[in-house]
């Protein structure tokens, strides 16, 4: 049984291990099945891509952002500014997630 996954689209990153360590981001993609996510600007692989006239598509080398796995990303708190494992906090009617340093609640501002 897997436990749910604290992150959502939009919340703000940081890479703790591998060779993006240090590098900072939003999350534009989250794989609950796959447990991973996909973070703009981090994990960047290349594509060679061919030519493709019915879908108007130019072929090249395209720079992509790939998944990364849930354990090596880490919740910047927006209130601390330092990255932070989540907690939940409810009442009778509202369920937040919540810094675990500094007890604040983290509300993610959805992008357009």
């Amino acid at each position: 049984m897997a436990v749910g996954i604290r992150l959502r689209k939009g919340d703000e990153i940081v890479v703790i291990t591998g060779k993006d360590r240090g590098k900072r981001g939003r999350i534009q993609e989250v794989r609950p099945r796959e447990r991973t996510v996909v973070v703009a600007g981090v994990n960047i692989a290349k594509r060679h891509t061919k030519p493709n006239p019915t879908k108007n598509q130019k072929g090249g080398i395209i720079e992509q952002p790939m998944p990364l796995g849930l354990g090596k990303v880490m919740v910047i708190c927006p209130h601390c500014g330092k990255p932070t494992r989540v907690a939940h906090r409810s009442d009778e009617e509202t369920k937040e997630r919540v810094c675990k340093r500094c007890g604040e609640a983290i509300v993610v501002e959805e992008p357009k």
